[in-house]
């Protein structure tokens, strides 16, 4: 009598694929699985705006690739300062899906309250909401000889600011799209390379005690620790 726990002939060697071990890879399935349905909703002037998942993954493949283009590489740091946005968020991903590690600062700090965190964490490139955050940068800038890119997405107030390495989200984006037209293969190649045990973020302490300090977290601590939360 056969086995009835023997794979049929041609499934003896099937794996099942692992899980997604990265936020990355997530999106990814997600783009693939559901991506018609919405991932992100902002409400902006009291109108709700929507993004599908396969529209998120778009944008930040794109940005991704756009910071590709400008050089941001694994073990690199990306900072985001600004108010709960969308492409912010997206800046997150993107870093993460080419190995770097973003470092969010509060909105509301002033520029000597950010010198210390952006320079501890050596972050090569600042993806920031507004005028605001973007003359904080410019004024502490010579103490930051790492930061090499400022991307700001909101450009009221900054048509005439021509600081070397400041751009809008909207050129970022499509230097992505034409880096990916040109190099297919590359996005895809890097979000394959990323582990869950890679850093995905860090997290400075409010610093009350003494000076901020830099909390690392991988991806397999968050997505192990969001995974128990919905199990209870």
């Amino acid at each position: 009598m056969a086995n009835p726990l023997d794979l049929p002939e041609g499934h003896r060697h099937t794996t099942v694929p692992a899980p997604p071990d990265t936020f990355p890879k997530l999106l990814r399935q997600h783009a693939e699985v559901r991506g018609q349905q919405p991932a992100m909703r902002e409400k902006d002037l009291g109108i709700w705006q929507s993004w599908s998942w396969t529209q998120v993954a778009d944008e930040v493949r794109a940005l991704a690739c756009g910071l590709a283009a400008h050089g941001f590489r694994r073990g690199e740091r990306l900072a985001v300062i600004g108010d709960n946005r969308p492409r912010l968020y997206w800046s997150l991903l993107a870093a993460q899906s080419l190995g770097g590690v973003p470092v969010p600062l509060y909105q509301d700090a002033v520029a000597d309250e950010m010198v210390f965190v952006l320079a501890d964490a050596g972050i090569s490139v600042a993806v920031v909401e507004d005028q605001e955050q973007v003359d904080k940068l410019l004024e502490i800038r010579d103490r930051l000889p790492d930061l090499r890119l400022i991307v700001y997405d909101d450009p009221r107030g900054l048509r005439h600011y021509d600081a070397p390495g400041l751009m809008s989200c909207d050129t970022l984006l499509g230097e992505g799209r034409l880096f990916h037209e040109q190099h297919p293969l590359f996005y895809t190649g890097m979000v394959d390379a990323s582990r869950g045990s890679d850093m995905a973020i860090m997290l400075y302490t409010s610093g009350t005690t003494g000076q901020p300090k830099g909390v690392v977290h991988t991806f397999d601590s968050m997505i192990r620790t969001a995974r128990g939360g919905c199990r209870t």
